[in-house]
């Protein structure tokens, strides 16, 4: 199976600080890849990065094979590959409706089909077009990241970088948009780059993962070594730990 998306010895410095240092992950397509790691391991640098949205020192990206250069991306590259973030309240302006949330990225990228996308894409989500005309602080947060995974997908993307998509919603609401996302990625036959600090999530949804520590990784792991705690390295079983929850299958 090809590569959706290859990074090689990519390094992010800030001020002097290598934030990434010298990492390397082969994605294939329709795979979830896993990135875990304490707060400021690297883990979201390394979405960021591939977004255009941290600064690249050294180091390659691919994505469908094609190298992407410094921190601009073509048009193409944002209908190729969207990003979910942690905050659904954040990430989606309080003063807009759904309806205009959705259309901006039509409008940007000069879609003509919208309606059917919006619709689509709602649907999808399980909204429904009886959301399109209210505002973000009328929605659940559940409700409000359903709808930044509807936005992400009204392009029709073929990867999703997710940044700690459901750490900020509660355990209900976590495992409703967890089965979604999931639903999601199998009908559309997507690739997911998945951030979180929760273990338990990663072996629920992921393939393979990366461990990362201090900008770099340490242990590489499919889901199941990780259920089963078959891990090599103790800064893997100490997270094994302290993640809340996470229960070994």
């Amino acid at each position: 199976m090809s590569a959706a998306l290859t990074i090689d010895s990519l390094s992010v410095d800030y001020d002097g600080h290598r934030a990434l240092d010298a990492v390397s992950i082969e994605v294939k397509k329709g795979e979830t890849f896993g990135l875990v790691g304490e707060s400021g391991s690297g883990k979201s640098t390394l979405l960021r990065a591939v977004a255009g949205l941290a600064p690249v020192s050294a180091g390659t990206i691919h994505v469908d094979g094609e190298a992407l250069t410094g921190s601009k991306r073509r048009k193409a590259f944002y209908r190729a590959v969207q990003m979910v973030f942690q905050d659904p309240y954040g990430s989606l302006h309080p003063r807009q409706t759904i309806d205009r949330l959705l259309q901006e990225p039509l409008a940007i990228h000069r879609i003509e089909d919208g309606e059917r996308r919006i619709t689509r894409a709602l649907d999808e989500v399980g909204l429904g077009s009886g959301f399109r005309f209210r505002y973000p602080h009328q929605l659940s947060g559940g409700q409000r990241q359903r709808v930044a995974i509807a936005r992400a997908l009204i392009l029709e993307p073929s990867v999703l970088l997710l940044d700690e998509p459901t750490s900020a919603l509660d355990a209900s609401v976590q495992a409703e948009v967890l089965n979604l996302l999931e639903q999601v990625r199998r009908d559309r036959s997507l690739t997911f780059i998945m951030v979180s600090h929760d273990l338990g999530v990663v072996t629920h949804m992921c393939d393979r993962l990366v461990v990362m520590q201090n900008g770099a990784i340490v242990e590489r792991l499919t889901a199941k070594d990780m259920a089963e705690g078959k891990v090599a390295e103790a800064y893997t079983r100490n997270l094994m730990v302290a993640s809340k929850g996470f229960v070994r299958a």
